[in-house]
């Protein structure tokens, strides 16, 4: 074996390695957790004929890092160096709340009490110290490994500014070195693509942008070919055929896609959720909602509620209950307009109750009607829709399943989201259906709570987020 592999193979093993650090870092929060648990909570229950041998203690462990993997996975704390730290950081601290509070009250139940909470505060407490500490070394370490991406930019008609403004996001991710028009050629593209300097190649990956099917069915064909990594954007029929079934019924490869959304057991198993979860959830959220109810009222002694058309399953209209954010008269022109950036229509209780979500705890009512589900598109004016509609029809795709409170597009894109993304998010959901994917989504709802992008409005002059649509 020669150097030169010796020291190809020394670098993926640090990459391998690199990339198993955010497990690292469980296992030492795992560690925080075992001294609390050995030295406070066991110690003292010996006394009580709580005994356990080394194998106990083991499962006890062994618990609380399965827990917290899964946890951590769900939220996107394994991401270190893919995500920003400060996501990294919040998705870690969801997950370490959640599962302290399920090893509280496990701890609780083995002790047939309540036990001490205080020890439970200052360990969690540690351990986000430590997320925060080893969440930014272990960026730092994996950028030093993963330099950026060098990237080409391969494009036809459509405006680039916004995909570029999107990399520019990332820098320490990626780097878009030149852009080329596909109109330009074919061969002119696959000439960049293969470009070298210095006997390397000079990009490290194509971003294939809006380029018509039928060309960048031939580019993909030649990067898989010579080995290019791709970025590619999808169209709606690429999100389609995502979620197909392959079948085996005969000696050549079959996609089928389904002509409904959701199976009759997906659909009570989605309904069942809906049902207990709202019932749950207006129980704990209602003296919230009743303090809310007095804000709003004694404010300016309007409605405490906001009704509103929108459609959800099958196009069929129904009426969304909020609680009122903006004045009586905001609508008063009778235009229907998305909310924008400091938009003097919101009032002070409002422009709160809009960035914490309260404003939505009334629709919990609509999700127990049967109107609207936890998890699904967000439900649109008819109007809005039908300006949507117009400009791309495949927008009537998302009202295959029920209207929710959230869902894809809101957990992985922002309010202020163009329409055609957001419709190729919902159609992943559609497609990809599941009830572990329903009960995922619920999770990561928790977590855009708390991210103030995913409230901003439109920018200032927009009726719909449609009118600043430039990568349609």
């Amino acid at each position: 074996m020669n150097r030169s592999d010796v020291s190809r193979r020394g670098r993926s093993l640090a990459k391998v390695l690199v990339l198993q650090l955010p497990v690292l870092g469980l296992m030492i929060m795992t560690a925080i957790y075992g001294w609390y648990w050995y030295h406070i909570y066991y110690l003292p229950r010996i006394r009580y004929n709580l005994k356990f041998y080394f194998n106990g203690h083991v499962v006890i462990l062994l618990i609380y890092f399965v827990l917290l993997y899964f946890f951590t996975s769900t939220y996107g704390g394994l991401k270190v160096g893919y995500l920003k730290p400060t996501d990294v950081i919040l998705s870690q601290m969801f997950s370490l709340l959640g599962v302290n509070l399920i090893s509280y009250f496990q701890l609780s139940l083995m002790a047939n009490w309540l036990v001490a909470v205080f020890p439970m505060i200052r360990m969690t407490l540690l351990q986000l110290l430590f997320a925060i500490i080893f969440v930014n070394f272990s960026d730092a370490i994996y950028k030093k490994t993963f330099p950026p991406k060098h990237l080409l930019l391969v494009h036809a008609d459509r405006p680039v500014r916004s995909i570029l403004g999107k990399f520019a996001l990332r820098p320490d991710k990626y780097e878009v070195e030149k852009c080329i028009d596909i109109r330009d050629g074919l061969e002119a593209a696959q000439e960049e693509i293969l470009r070298e300097k210095d006997g390397s190649r000079v990009y490290d990956g194509v971003v294939i942008w809006d380029v018509p099917t039928q060309i960048r069915n031939e580019l993909l064909k030649f990067c898989f070919h010579k080995s290019v990594r791709m970025y590619i954007m999808p169209k709606i029929p690429d999100v389609l055929m995502h979620g197909s079934a392959e079948l085996h019924l005969f000696d050549t490869p079959i996609y089928m896609t389904r002509e409904y959304a959701l199976s009759f057991t997906q659909r009570l198993a989605k309904r069942t959720i809906d049902l207990v979860c709202a019932l749950i959830l207006l129980i704990i959220a209602s003296p919230i909602m009743l303090i809310t109810a007095a804000a709003i009222h004694f404010y300016d002694k309007g409605p405490v509620f906001y009704k509103q058309t929108r459609c959800t399953l099958n196009e069929k209209p129904f009426q969304i209950i909020k609680f009122r954010s903006m004045r009586v008269d905001a609508e008063k022109d009778g235009v229907a307009r998305l909310a924008s950036q400091n938009d003097d229509r919101i009032t002070p209780c409002g422009r709160f109750i809009r960035k914490v979500r309260i404003d939505e705890l009334p629709q919990l009512i609509n999700v127990l009607k049967g109107e609207m589900s936890f998890i699904g598109p967000r439900p649109e004016r008819p109007e809005i829709i039908a300006q949507y509609v117009e400009e791309m029809p495949e927008f009537v795709y998302r009202m295959k399943v029920k209207a929710g409170l959230a869902g894809y597009a809101q957990v992985y894109g922002k309010y202020n989201t163009t329409p055609y993304d957001k419709l190729k998010l919902d159609l992943t959901y559609i497609q990809n259906y599941s009830v572990w994917l329903d009960i995922k989504l619920m999770l990561l709802t928790l977590k855009i709570l708390l991210k103030p992008e995913s409230t901003e409005g439109v920018t200032e002059g927009q009726t719909t987020a449609l009118d600043n649509n430039e990568d349609r």
